[in-house]
Formats: C-alpha cells, structure tokens, sequence
C-alpha cells in the first residue's frame, strides 16, 4: 500500500522532484568546479543550503508570493558566483527558467537563454579569460533545460489543461444525462398518474350511467312486477301482458348496458402502460431495477398487439425473475413506420441451453399469429426481442 501510495505521489509531482535533483546536480557540479587548493567554504556550503531551501520554499506559495523566494535566491546565486566561481552558473539557468514558469512567459522568452549564453561566453573568453566551463556542454546542458521546462510548461500542461477540461465536460453530460434521466422518471411517474385518475374516472362515470340507466330500469320493471302479482289472479290476460312489458323492458336494458360498457371501456393502450408501469414498480419493490422506455409514436400501436406484447412481457418479466438472477430488466417499446419492436432485457446469469417449455411457446404463438417474428439471446443476460407489423 505504500509503495503504491509513492508511487502515485511521484507521478503527480514529477516535475518538481526533477527539478530538485537537477538543481542538486547543479550545485554539486559548481562543488566540483571549485578550486581544490582553496577547498569548499562553509560560506559556499551556506549559500548553497540557503539557495536550495528558498527554491523548495518557493513551491509552498502560490501565485506571486513566489517571488520573494526567486529573488532571493537570484540574490544567492550571485553571490556563489561571486565566492564560488562560474561553476555555479547552471543555477542561474535553473532561476531564469523559474521566473519564466511563475510569469506564464511565452515560447520566445525559453529561447532567450541562448543569447545569455552567448553573453556569458562572450564575457569569459574575451573578456576574463576564463573557460573553466566547456561551451559546448554548457550548451547541451542548457537545451537540455529549455526541451525539459517547454515540454512540462506547452505540453504536459497543455495536454492536462484539456484533460481537466474533458473531465469538467464529461461531468456536465453525465450530470445532463442524469437530470434527463430524472426528468424522464418524473414524466413517467405523472402519465401514471393521469393514467390512474382518468381510469378513475372512468369508473366513476361508468357507474352514474349505470345507476341512472339501469337503477331506473330496474326500478320500473319491480313496480311492474309487483302489479302483475295483484293482477295475476283478477285478470290474467292483463297480467300476462305486463309480464311481458317487463321482459321487453328488461331485454331493452340490458342492450344499454351493452352499449355503455362498450363505450365506456377504458382503452387498451392505456390499461397496457398502466400494466407495464405497475409491473415495473413490483419489480422495483422486488430488488429488481426495471425501466420501461417508449419510444415513437405509440397511438399507432393497435389493441390486439398491445394484448400480446403485455402477455409476453409478463412472462419473460416472470422468467427472469424466477430464474436469471438479475439486478435489472429493461423493457423497450419502438414504434416505427411499419414495425413495433419490442424488446425485454435482464442482466442474470442466462442459460446454456433454451427449452421451449409452455411459456415460450406461448409467446410464439402469439406473436406468430400477428404474423410477427420473436426471438431469444441467452447471453449475456436472457433477451427476447418481438418484432410485429403495424400492416
């Protein structure tokens, strides 16, 4: 665990512990370059401590409160220079290229450090005389830093700044995707809701049409009846006509009834969904993760295949809840122009071998006499996919 731990802390701060070490590898090459009769003073061993403390310092601040650090430690390195000798002179790199970083500085100012270079050498060989440091490793070293400081500062941070902002996208679209989601769940939970009310409705309708119709109905032919009783004996023929009054009434009421109950039968796409919605909600007290989608135009879906697609959902719903092991069915309803796709869904354990027992021949039939196609997968996860005509 803790090595894991290391090396996840490495990877995240890379740059800083590369750049450590080059400035120790700095500091030790100006160490070396010292000469070995004088030996290295504790004054240099001071600075040296006290330039490497403010850089590391420096990555604890943040925005220009570096500043004061850098300079100090530019302050620092001269005087190294001063007591210690050009060996030092990569550690002025190494500030120039902070300052840089800490200014956000463009591409051009990277480039600049060959033209110090160029000074620099300009001042030791002309000037003074001296060529205690190799231009031409001075050189390498140099390109060196400026190909390690651009690739972090206009690549790697480049390359980060768009993963920070995929990840900020990716995190709207899922957050979107959930609220669609949600939204979705809400709309589904209120067509329910209609469905219910107008079902109730209906009901309520349904049974002040047969109270005003038939209680009436009913209501006369007792009165009538109850004439006959006290006419049967005094004046049968009479009688026997009010009997049949009654039946021809009677007879009458019931093609009302008839008539009412066929106009008032809720539809079947709405007793369907309500259904399906309701199964859902029983797998859902289950464990079971259900969903129902809709998709198209479901008006043109017509009542007998509404019939056979709520049968076969309830049976495969039933299957995968007895025997797929599931955490989640899905069930989606496509219609299109000429086709209704229908598809039930789980993610369980599926099968090896599938047995066509009485319940997949019954969803075979019934599609089949709609003159549509079905079909099973049985992994991942058990699928039954129906595809019916709307023609």
């Amino acid at each position: 665990m803790g090595s894991v731990l290391g090396e996840k802390i490495l990877k995240e701060k890379y740059f800083l512990v590369a750049r450590i070490i080059i400035m120790l590898l700095f500091s030790v090459y100006g160490v070396l370059e010292i000469d070995q009769e004088t030996g290295v003073s504790a004054q240099i061993l001071l600075l040296i401590s006290l330039y490497i403390s403010l850089v590391c310092l420096k990555e604890f601040a943040d925005g220009r409160k570096k500043f004061p650090f850098l300079i100090a430690a530019a302050l620092i390195f001269v005087g190294l220079i001063y007591f210690g000798g050009i060996g030092f002179i990569f550690l002025g790199a190494f500030i120039y290229y902070e300052f840089l970083l800490c200014f956000k500085a463009d591409m051009l100012w990277y480039y600049l450090i060959y033209l110090t270079f160029i000074i620099e050498r300009f001042f030791l060989v002309r000037i003074i005389d001296d060529k205690s440091v190799n231009g031409i490793v001075q050189l390498t070293i140099l390109t060196f830093m400026l190909i390690f400081y651009m690739q972090h500062e206009f690549v790697v941070t480049d390359y980060e700044k768009r993963m920070m902002e995929d990840t900020i996208t990716q995190q709207g679209l899922k957050r979107d995707m959930l609220n669609q989601e949600s939204a979705a769940k809400q709309e589904i939970e209120k067509s329910l809701l209609m469905s219910e009310n107008k079902i109730l409705e209906e009901r309520a309708s349904l049974s002040q049409t047969l109270h005003d119709k038939l209680g009436h109905n009913i209501n006369g032919s007792i009165y009538q009846l109850e004439a006959v009783k006290v006419l049967m004996d005094k004046d049968t023929e009479k009688a026997r006509g009010m009997t049949q009054a009654v039946i021809d009434q009677l007879r009458t009421g019931m093609d009302e009834i008839r008539l009412i109950l066929r106009k008032e039968r809720p539809e079947k796409k709405q007793m369907a969904l309500l259904q399906l919605h309701q199964l859902c909600s029983d797998c859902n007290d289950k464990g079971v993760e259900a969903q129902l989608s809709i998709e198209g135009d479901a008006s043109t879906i017509p009542n007998d295949m509404w019939e056979v697609i709520l049968d076969n959902t309830f049976e495969a719903v039933t299957n995968s809840l007895r025997y797929s092991k599931c955490t989640g069915i899905d069930i989606n309803i496509i219609a299109m122009n000429k086709m209704v796709r229908c598809t039930i869904s789980d993610n369980g354990i599926g099968c090896d071998k599938l047995v066509d027992g009485m319940g997949l021949s019954g969803m075979r039939q019934r599609v089949r006499l709609l003159g549509g196609t079905i079909d099973f997968e049985t992994h991942p996860g058990f699928k039954v996919s129906m595809l019916l005509p709307l023609e």
